[in-house]
């Protein structure tokens, strides 16, 4: 079911802007099971950041959250914060960072499994950031033109799980002002599990450090995870923060080679959103065969029951955009079948894994993580295949 759609071509304006999250320490750590430490300040600061674009009357906000996931709850209430802003569509991505703050997820297995005891104000902390940082790129507007590039760096990135390897791909969009870049989107998978687990700090792990690097060039910018289920760092210099330092500063290394070019002109703006039933929660290849059913039940309690799906299309990017962890494999059947350019993970709520339904069936690959039966890709690419049609994307030729 489509729950929403824009569609303009024009000239492109763009805003952009960053807002520290600070939450109320102490703070629990997210993104591994317990036991899991209390951060007493962070080091460094995570933060939100929003990109507005424009074209013609289509206005459209994007925002990353330096957060191990992001939920329903959370993003509905980001978009209520900006209804002021003429918006017709807001998505909200996570970085996927594992030493951020928890405590933002009611659900009892995300507070188990990752997010640790449920805490409103920490909530309110992330909703608060978001919806500041999409005013302040609202009230930062100007013409802009759009340039996109490409870098592979195969090295930097492996597959933990088997499957379909991971290919180090780098997509850098710059949205450069008058003067100065406005803004960068710079879209990878790889998991940000690189700071210790066993420390006193909140802290954004390689995402916040590569945005850093990329700001003192000028602008804001995102780090957006793509298909990310089965991809694992590879780069191996230094131990806990320096390497996570020292892999932001590789990677902005590959974001130099990915030389963006001028997209063609008028830009094309575009974003639907489609929202599909979730096939019923299946704990057979996470509990044992005994606990099974109880196993179901307990999902079934946390379990999201209809997910968004979104398809976005700036200039030449199509981009399909999922409430969970699509690994590589997983992300080739949605590209294949919907004729995206990419796909984005972590964005809208948090499903947990997505896998292909032949490692399910197989209980291989990142499987043994996934909540939901082998239907469940089926599911969102059909809802992808309806977003991305009704966002005019390109089929392959």
């Amino acid at each position: 079911m489509l729950r929403g759609q824009v569609r303009a071509e024009g000239p492109l304006r763009a805003g952009a802007a960053k807002v520290p999250l600070q939450p109320s320490f102490p703070v629990v750590v997210a993104g591994y099971p317990p036991p899991r430490p209390e951060a007493s300040k962070a080091d460094p600061s995570p933060h939100a950041r929003a990109v507005v674009l424009q074209v013609g009357e289509a206005r459209v906000g994007l925002v990353s959250l330096e957060l191990l996931s992001v939920t329903g709850p959370m993003v509905a209430q980001i978009r209520e914060r900006a209804s002021d802003l003429g918006l017709r569509g807001v998505l909200v991505f996570a970085t996927h960072t594992h030493s951020s703050f928890g405590g933002y997820d009611s659900r009892v297995v995300a507070q188990l499994v990752g997010t640790g005891r449920y805490r409103p104000a920490t909530l309110d902390t992330a909703v608060a950031a978001a919806s500041d940082a999409l005013h302040q790129a609202a009230a930062a507007l100007a013409e802009v033109t759009l340039e996109v590039g490409h870098a592979t760096e195969a090295g930097f990135v492996s597959s933990r799980s088997g499957g379909e390897t991971p290919d180090g791909a780098l997509t850098r969009v710059v949205l450069r002002g008058a003067s100065n870049p406005v803004a960068e989107l710079l879209l990878l998978a790889a998991h940000p599990t690189l700071v210790p687990r066993r420390r006193e700090f909140v802290d954004p792990d390689y995402p916040g450090r590569l945005s850093e690097l990329r700001e003192a060039q000028g602008g804001v910018a995102l780090v957006l995870q793509g298909a990310v289920g089965n991809a694992s760092v590879a780069f191996n210099e230094g131990q806990g923060v320096e390497r996570a330092a020292a892999f932001a500063q590789a990677l902005s290394g590959l974001v130099e080679r990915a030389s963006p070019t001028a997209a063609a002109s008028p830009t094309r703006l575009a974003l639907a959103r489609a929202e599909v039933a979730m096939p019923r929660p299946d704990a057979s290849r996470l509990v044992p065969s005994l606990t099974r059913a109880a196993g179901d039940n307990f999902l079934c309690q946390s379990a999201s029951r209809v997910a968004e799906v979104s398809a976005l299309a700036l200039g030449p990017l199509e981009l399909i955009t999922l409430p969970g962890e699509p690994t590589t494999g997983a992300g080739r059947v949605l590209t294949a079948s919907t004729g995206a350019t990419g796909v984005l993970g972590l964005s809208g709520d948090y499903l947990g894994y997505i896998e292909t339904p032949e490692l399910v069936a197989q209980s291989s690959g990142e499987s043994m993580r996934q909540y939901y039966g082998p239907t469940l890709l089926s599911r969102l690419q059909a809802a992808a295949q309806l977003a991305a049609e009704a966002a005019g994307f390109t089929p392959e030729q």
